[in-house]
């Protein structure tokens, strides 16, 4: 670190890192400790491409890890850290608690009430924040057409499939119809309502709703047109309670586009 012009002393008082221009001390030398100094300065000295572009300071607002699945999920309501944690089993309480902070600093996040303890605070978009999502739909349209079969890792939320089905509407397909859906994948379940070219989606089941789907992953294959609702049906993979011929529908108004998926060498 010399050729840069730090310093950097380790003790048992804690960590001095110095420069010409400045010197930073702190008491304790436990990594967790460490982790936290060096998350704080981060979200401080936060970089930017330095770049006078839109698409640049978009990125720099929304484009590190985690920016945008926080965005779906405040997208689909308000959320407690809690909440968000919930969906994101893989982020780090300081990891979300700088992107939050990061996000609030650009305007794109702002919390309910202030004065609330941590725990306890809503996140919501702010009026800004929620202009992102014809942008946010089409990016998860486009990354959709590269989902393959699911890998041991991957999980489903409910405001993953929420954001899905939101993503593949074709209110242009919808007209004046009207209908409702409740859509089982696995042990998530969502239900959907068009109405004369409106959707509303959200998570749970629908008591009433006119049809029952119960798909599992092979709903990509039904939205994309890679396997036939009649095919999807006669072998099992798809099970419809309530009127069977809303099942046809329900593909023709939730499509993926018929892009090319992305050739891998």
């Amino acid at each position: 670190m010399a050729d840069n012009g730090w310093k950097v002393v380790m003790n048992q008082d804690g960590v001095t890192i110095s420069s010409d221009l400045f010197q930073l001390t702190t008491n304790s030398t436990e990594p967790t400790q460490l982790e936290t100094v060096v998350t704080e300065l981060q979200n401080i000295t936060h970089p930017t491409y330095g770049q006078y572009c839109g698409l640049a300071r978009a990125a720099e607002m929304i484009g590190e890890r985690w920016g945008l699945l926080i965005l779906r999920d405040l997208l689909v309501s308000p959320k407690t850290v809690a909440d968000l944690r919930a969906g994101f089993p893989r982020i780090s309480a300081n990891l979300l608690a700088t992107r939050l902070r990061e996000m609030e600093f650009s305007g794109v996040v702002r919390r309910q009430d202030p004065m609330r303890d941590h725990d306890q605070v809503v996140y919501e978009l702010t009026e800004y924040g929620r202009s992102v999502e014809d942008v946010l739909l089409a990016l998860s349209r486009w990354g959709a057409m590269a989902l393959a079969t699911p890998r041991p890792e991957d999980i489903l939320t409910d405001d993953s499939v929420v954001m899905a089905l939101r993503s593949t509407f074709r209110p242009e397909a919808a007209g004046d119809y009207k209908a409702s859906f409740e859509v089982h994948v696995g042990e998530i379940v969502v239900h959907a309502v068009v109405d004369h070219g409106e959707l509303t989606v959200n998570a749970g089941s629908l008591p009433g709703a006119d049809v029952v789907i119960e798909s599992g992953t092979v709903l990509k294959g039904l939205l994309s047109g890679a396997v036939s609702s009649a095919d999807a049906v006669a072998t099992g993979q798809v099970t419809v309670t309530g009127d069977s011929t809303l099942l046809e529908t329900f593909v023709e108004l939730f499509q993926l586009p018929s892009a090319p998926a992305p050739v891998r060498p």
